[in-house]
């Protein structure tokens, strides 16, 4: 079973399982603490009603504390399983997983809000951002496809199913600040079928003054004005 203690010593499955190090991890966990405490204070039960008994009475539940339920939003936001598995690597059901999967994602944004880590939305806005801002005007655009469960309409598959990844997946533009190496723009999810190019236009992303902008292939007609563009040529076929 996954748990914090467990997991925090082994730094490259740590990574690999959150996309953080223990270091960054343990940066995030008093901010995730402290929105989570703002969120549902102690002497309140979930409803906003007054405890009839002192916080942390009564029997132990599942992720009872702080550490175990960061790792478990991280872990099923950077893998995305189905419900049912992501439950049994935390020995719990899967109804109880969806309660989780549903409780923490909120507290998270906050807590990445707070420490001014959470990326824009909004493409016209990301050019006042300060994660946009931040040294030099230099990023990285790319689009971030993951897997999902295959939809259950055949329409909604076909549109799901991406040919590069060769399973259904989910998609999004990401925006990176090569300076800071955080994410700036984090785009609309859309099904993994749709263009890259295409979803950087739809975007619509204002850049700082003089950004420059690597991208690869996908991104092939992609000019924003005024944006050094670069992008890498392809080896001729035969060559290395």
């Amino acid at each position: 079973m996954l748990s914090y203690q467990k997991l925090k010593k082994n730094p490259v499955r740590f990574l690999a399982a959150t996309s953080l190090t223990v270091e960054e991890f343990e940066n995030l966990l008093p901010a995730f603490e402290a929105a989570y405490e703002k969120k549902y204070p102690r002497d309140k039960t979930l409803e906003g009603k007054s405890r009839q008994r002192s916080a942390g009475g009564g029997a132990k539940g599942l992720l009872d504390n702080f550490e175990d339920r960061l790792l478990f939003i991280l872990v099923y936001q950077k893998t995305n399983p189905i419900q049912q598995m992501h439950g049994l690597q935390f020995g719990m059901s899967q109804s109880q997983a969806n309660y989780w999967i549903h409780h923490l994602p909120p507290i998270l944004r906050q807590a990445l809000d707070d420490l001014g880590h959470k990326p824009e939305r909004d493409g016209d806005q990301v050019a006042e951002s300060h994660l946009a801002t931040q040294g030099m005007p230099e990023f990285a655009i790319d689009g971030a496809e993951r897997r999902r469960q295959r939809p259950k309409n055949d329409e909604t598959q076909k549109e799901r199913y991406s040919g590069k990844q060769k399973a259904h997946t989910d998609k999004n533009i990401l925006l990176v600040n090569e300076q800071t190496t955080k994410v700036a723009y984090l785009g609309p999810t859309v099904p993994g079928k749709r263009h890259d190019k295409k979803m950087a236009d739809e975007a619509q992303i204002s850049y700082p003054a003089d950004a420059k902008l690597d991208k690869d292939t996908g991104f092939q007609g992609y000019e924003p004005e005024g944006v050094i563009t670069t992008q890498p040529k392809k080896s001729p076929k035969g060559k290395s």
